[in-house]
């Protein structure tokens, strides 16, 4: 997932002593952050959705579950991975025909033309992937079934071989109790979206900070706080959740021989022309590599890039080393909350593999 896309506003006037210097640097219990605080949003499930711990469950054991790919081995989960920040750790992912184990180093055959989008938040987006093509999470599901590089197998084909195991007929019938025969299609997209809702990241040391424990964030952290607001970053990643559904042109390079053209695709609009959709920040920590090439490793990396955009673009100031690091410790530190991670089923009704990670596979 791509890092950040700030529109950076304006800068200090030559001379003017730095506001950091006499608040962060000694731990001051006053420095408020320079934005407008807003409640965390509280998730709203669809009316044809109500999120239920059945149905939660059933989507869980389908996410994990690779009866959705054409070779039995590939699940929700491959790529959006909760050892890997709700991602993959790859730059782009690889789908069908690259077996069980996930994670960084994993290869094969097909490969995606962009980076596998974090997970962490999505109840929140009003759209989905990194053009914005799927219009809430039960439509984004029926994508990687559709696509050769990903699942490669009709929907309508995995349901069918849902209606016979068996030890799925409990699961779906718990989760849509009103429906004769539950084991659908339009049920499968609804129990995975309904999952997908629960994957929330909202506790971090900077919530914690803002509702009042002073002693939370670090002087660094407060440090990259103020930065991250006098770069103008906040237009794009606006807290709380610390994204937006703007989509944004920031100078990453394409993919050698890889066409995209991001939203344009979707809008046929010229002014939509490589941008793509910002990203949440939360729990950027686990959720490398960056951009929607996945072209940058590392969080200081994809930092450097964003400010040397806006310096050149909106006339922002340029960071030094020291401050480059302190934005970036704001963000894998400040904004870093994974109590909500999924946990990996050992097993699902269909009784195949579930794919294997949490390590970087050696080749």
């Amino acid at each position: 997932m791509a890092l950040l896309a700030s529109a950076a506003c304006g800068t200090p006037r030559e001379g003017e002593p730095h506001e950091l210097d006499a608040a962060a640097t000694h731990g001051d219990a006053g420095v408020a952050p320079p934005w407008a605080l807003e409640a965390f949003p509280v998730v709203a499930s669809p009316p044809d959705n109500p999120g239920t711990d059945a149905k939660v469950a059933l989507g869980r054991l389908l996410f994990y579950d690779p009866i959705v790919s054409a070779d039995h081995q590939v699940a929700c989960g491959t790529c959006h991975s909760e050892f890997w920040g709700m991602s993959d750790g790859l730059p782009v992912s690889v789908g069908n025909g690259g077996g069980l184990l996930a994670g960084p180093g994993r290869h094969g055959p097909h490969v995606t033309r962009r980076n596998a989008p974090t997970l962490w938040n999505v109840a929140f987006r009003t759209s989905a992937f990194w053009d914005g093509r799927a219009a809430s999470l039960e439509d984004q599901v029926h994508f990687p079934f559709e696509s050769s590089d990903e699942f490669a197998r009709p929907m309508a084909d995995v349901v069918t071989e849902l209606q016979g195991i068996p030890a799925y007929a409990g699961p779906f019938a718990a989760a849509f109790p009103e429906e004769l025969s539950p084991i659908t299609g339009p049920n499968l997209s609804r129990a995975i979206a309904a999952f997908e809702r629960t994957v929330i990241s909202r506790r971090g040391l900077y919530d914690a900070y803002v509702d009042g424990d002073s002693a939370a964030m670090s002087a660094s952290m407060l440090r990259g706080m103020l930065l991250f607001g006098e770069e103008g970053c906040p237009d794009c990643h606006t807290p709380p959740l610390f994204s937006s559904e703007r989509f944004e042109d920031r100078g990453v390079p394409p993919i050698e021989g890889v066409a995209d053209a991001g939203r344009y695709e979707v809008t046929h609009d010229e002014a939509d022309r490589n941008r793509f959709k910002v990203p949440t920040l939360r729990n950027l920590h686990d959720s490398g590599p960056f951009f929607h090439t996945g072209a940058v490793k590392t969080v200081d990396e994809a930092v450097r890039h964003e400010v040397e955009q806006s310096v050149t673009r909106t006339g922002a100031r340029p960071l030094d080393d020291g401050e480059i690091e302190d934005l970036s410790t704001f963000l894998t530190k400040a904004l870093f909350d994974a109590e909500y991670s999924p946990s990996r089923p050992h097993e699902v009704p269909s009784g195949l593999p579930v794919p294997i990670d949490g390590f970087a596979i050696r080749r």
